[in-house]
């Protein structure tokens, strides 16, 4: 199944859809319009999928915010503004669904918000990355002081910033911005594998390491650790679980629900 937008356009095969920024001539540079139909897609995902992949088109990612689209709003409506883009990142990362980031060309700004709010980053040679606010005289107001700041630290973060410096894939791959580094041209075609290879867990156990294992890392040990124990008695007791063990046991493939 395939449909088509004008800024999205979005493939379904079997258990797996993929979400294609479709903006080229503007380097996929996020609008209104588009964050509102990913805000739609996570809303509301199609039934039977399991597994999204979400990448770009022409050669780029997503080059951040559309500037020329600027509209100007004061400071109430500016948290506004901010705070929607909260909801959306919110939604890919704990919608339950895997998201995979299929990266090259641009990831900058906005558009490194939307990758660090996915959950498997794959980057070819061509992607950069960069959080360029600073020079235009502005702060982050997608995610990124938190989300980004968690994977390089807060002094990093802040040197990035302040200087508008550039990651290639390699360095990008070292600090965490990425998971994988492939050739070019390759990022599509593993990330359809990860995703075939993610679309076969147990449902119920990607979802929760996708509610859960963020939210453990803002609470305390012992807070962490009797939410760990909650989740491995919900997961190990359930219909998945006992299939699981039993494939083990039988030396075969698990076909989970």
């Amino acid at each position: 199944m395939t449909a088509d937008t004008e800024i999205l356009k979005v493939e379904i095969e079997g258990t797996i859809a993929t979400l294609t920024m479709n903006r080229p001539a503007k380097r996929n540079a996020m609008c209104d319009a588009l964050l509102d139909a990913i805000d739609a897609f996570f809303s509301h995902p199609p039934k039977g999928v399991r597994v999204v992949i979400l990448t770009g088109t022409a050669g780029h990612y997503c080059s951040g915010l559309d500037l020329s689209e600027h509209v100007a709003r004061d400071a109430e409506g500016t948290m506004r503004h901010s705070r929607n883009w909260h909801g959306v990142m919110d939604k890919i990362q704990f919608s339950g669904l895997p998201v995979i980031s299929a990266m090259f060309g641009a990831v900058i700004g906005g558009g490194l918000e939307l990758a660090a709010a996915t959950h498997v980053r794959i980057a070819e040679p061509s992607t950069m990355f960069q959080l360029p606010e600073g020079m235009r005289g502005i702060f982050v107001g997608g995610g990124a002081s938190v989300r980004i700041g968690r994977i390089l630290g807060a002094d990093r973060m802040c040197e990035m910033m302040l200087t508008g410096r550039k990651y290639n894939a390699a360095e990008g791959l070292d600090l965490g911005l990425a998971h994988y580094a492939v050739n070019e041209g390759e990022a599509m075609d593993l990330a359809r594998k990860l995703a075939a290879k993610i679309a076969k867990n147990a449902t119920l156990s990607n979802y929760m390491m996708i509610q859960a294992i963020s939210r453990i890392s803002d609470m305390s040990k012992s807070d962490g650790l009797f939410m760990e124990s909650m989740c491995a008695a919900v997961s190990q007791t359930s219909e998945d679980a006992g299939e699981g063990l039993k494939a083990f046991l039988e030396k075969r493939a698990p076909v989970f629900r």
